[in-house]
């Protein structure tokens, strides 16, 4: 994938400290693209395969990767409702960990839980989210729609083809992968609660419906995927539908579907979290280029 990337040499990379803490293997990616530019890396938390990180200081704590950093760089994927980060590790955030950041650092992440929006403000950090950034989700879209057909079709027993498939959401994942169901020939129904998303479920061949008629809906479908992080795959959803059915829940934490009560009725479920890994380089260097966007236009407002 080709896109355009900020001019990295707008700014002296190497007076910076940047800590990547948590993540998966896309922040290989990111921590790689990282070194490139100079500027000091400290590392801590994620994956790294065995051709190493040369040029970045792996440390054995989060606190000692965060300690004088600039910046610090957490996972997009977003927290667990405890406020612990999305890596392969327990890391929580808290002041204590942060403290030793320089006074005024900046955090970016994709998006923080509460309890660490409240740290930030206490210690006077900035907190740059970009989880909700537009532009940077679509150029991750093509990596996380792959994973969540790879999902779909291990899981189930009938062809994407002809079956039957309801979608809880109409956001940017959500559009994207209805749009790839539909050319793969199944009927989808779209359940949302914006107008403006169920129009657009039309204009690309859905059937749509608002959130109230959702029972009706998953009554006699193949599969259920839910892409919003509300409980809306509730007990009594559940209970409208057949055994024989499939439940995905792309969303980030809490999710949205109640799994303990969908597997004690012997449902096949799963929560497909942080699907950008299925492409790493490519999403990690998507990633970046909102990172470091957001670095640079930092870094040139403190001048």
């Amino acid at each position: 994938m080709t896109y355009e990337m900020p001019e990295i040499s707008s700014i002296d990379w190497s007076k910076l400290k940047i800590a990547i803490v948590g993540g998966d293997e896309r922040e290989q990616e990111i921590a790689r693209l990282v070194i490139e530019t100079g500027a000091n890396v400290s590392v801590f938390g994620f994956p790294i395969d065995k051709n190493g990180l040369d040029g970045a200081t792996r440390t054995k704590t989060a606190g000692e990767s965060i300690k004088d950093a600039d910046f610090i760089l957490f996972p997009i994927p977003g927290m667990s409702q405890d406020g612990a980060l999305f890596s392969n590790e327990k890391i929580y955030p808290d002041e204590a960990m942060l403290s030793g950041a320089k006074n005024d650092a900046h955090l970016i992440m994709g998006l923080p839980h509460p309890n660490l929006t409240e740290v930030c403000r206490k210690l006077g950090f900035g907190l740059h989210e970009y989880e909700t950034d537009k532009e940077l989700m679509l150029l991750r879209m093509p990596s996380i729609v792959e994973l969540a057909l790879k999902i779909i079709i291990e899981n189930t027993k009938v062809s994407i083809h002809g079956s039957s498939i309801v979608m809880v959401g109409q956001g940017n994942v959500a559009h994207t992968l209805t749009r790839d169901l539909i050319l793969l020939g199944a009927n989808v129904t779209v359940a949302a609660r914006n107008p403006v998303q169920r129009a657009e479920a039309i204009v690309i061949g859905a059937k749509a419906i608002t959130l109230d008629g959702l029972g009706d809906a998953v009554a006699n479908c193949d599969i259920c995927l839910s892409a919003v992080p509300a409980p809306l795959v509730t007990r009594a959803i559940i209970d409208r539908m057949p055994e024989s059915v499939f439940i995905a829940d792309f969303a980030a934490p809490p999710g949205g579907v109640d799994f303990d009560y969908a597997r004690s009725r012997h449902i096949n479920c799963v929560w497909g979290r942080g699907l950008g890994r299925r492409a790493p380089i490519t999403v990690g260097r998507s990633q970046w280029k909102g990172i470091a966007e957001r670095i640079i236009s930092i870094v040139k407002e403190r001048k």
